[in-house]
């Protein structure tokens, strides 16, 4: 039997919902030779898959990581070059805090067919969820999407900046920094700002949190919201209905 080309086909499998994948996303996934799938994704979509298609966990959590990244680089190429046609699936928007690129960019070192189809990133689809918009006449212009920690497990100086800006803030991974981040806000005036925290967003279980920068860690304590979860601050959370 001749080997089928490989070939990397990186789908954004969006943020929660199972009818929230793109059209284009359930195609590539039914002509899949095998899934590499991540941990927020919804286990349903496996299900579009074609049957005998092997799936493939390699998710990473806080404090919980089944592989490293390079040895989900290094599987990436070892099922294309065994499979021919992979899927790799992600959570949301894979260029979006999903280290996609760095994984196709890998995967092309090695001559592999890449193509990247694009997800509803849950910075914006889960805040929607909750009938927060992010920008509104008015009240914001702008948003940023910041990671709540990087590499390192520090905060972003790229939030620091964002606090002193009038523009919604979104956070995505943050929840383990959430006593500094709204230190942050508080160091600029900011303690009586509306924030909005969301567990599962699209989901039938989903969850929100309302309160201020002041008050949102006590909140999130009392009512066990914990990892993963989206941090939204500013003033179009007082929008929400």
């Amino acid at each position: 039997m001749q080997a089928q080309k490989p070939k990397v086909t990186l789908i954004g499998a969006g943020p929660g919902a199972t009818d929230l994948i793109t059209l284009r996303g359930a195609q590539a996934l039914s002509q899949a030779k095998a899934v590499l799938y991540d941990a927020l994704i919804n286990p349903e979509l496996l299900d579009l898959a074609p049957a005998g298609a092997p799936r493939i966990f390699v998710g990473k959590r806080a404090g919980n990581h089944e592989y490293s990244q390079s040895e989900i680089n290094k599987l990436i190429v070892s099922y294309a070059q065994e499979f021919g046609h992979i899927v790799r699936l992600k959570g949301g928007d894979p260029f979006v805090f999903g280290r996609g690129y760095e994984e196709i960019a890998y995967a092309s070192t090695f001559g592999i067919e890449t193509a990247v189809v694009p997800g509803i990133s849950s910075a914006v689809a889960v805040p929607e969820a909750f009938n927060i918009p992010l920008t509104s006449r008015g009240v914001s212009e702008s948003f940023w999407v910041i990671t709540g920690a990087t590499t390192q497990g520090h905060i972003s100086n790229d939030l620091k900046l964002a606090a002193q800006s009038t523009a919604t803030v979104v956070i995505l991974m943050g929840m383990n920094n959430l006593g500094e981040i709204t230190k942050l806000f508080k160091a600029v005036g900011k303690s009586q700002t509306a924030v909005a925290v969301m567990q599962n967003g699209t989901r039938p279980n989903q969850r929100l949190v309302k309160g201020t920068v002041e008050t949102i860690e006590i909140l999130v304590k009392d009512q066990h919201f914990g990892s993963p979860a989206i941090i939204v601050i500013g003033n179009v959370v007082d929008l929400q209905f």
